[in-house]
């Protein structure tokens, strides 16, 4: 009983003690460093969804990215055999 309580307070000890470790840097993150990025939602899109015309934009290009393919294959379906 003796040895499992003593057990569990050496484990909560030596766990508390890597969490704390873990936790501690000895320099903050520089916003100015170019390997650290913005963060947030939106941050990490490489366009603007915020604009006027992002709507349009997007579903044009939408379109063209499923439609292009069929169009695609009715032009070699068409084209004159040489």
């Amino acid at each position: 009983m003796i040895a499992n309580s003593a057990a569990r307070a050496a484990s909560q000890r030596t766990l508390t003690s890597l969490v704390s470790r873990r936790a501690f840097h000895a320099t903050r993150a520089r916003l100015s460093s170019p390997y650290h990025y913005p963060e947030g939602p939106y941050t990490n899109l490489p366009f603007n969804p915020h604009t006027r015309f992002f709507a349009v934009r997007y579903f044009l290009y939408a379109f063209t990215g499923f439609f292009a393919p069929f169009g695609i294959a009715i032009w070699q379906t068409k084209k004159p055999k040489a």
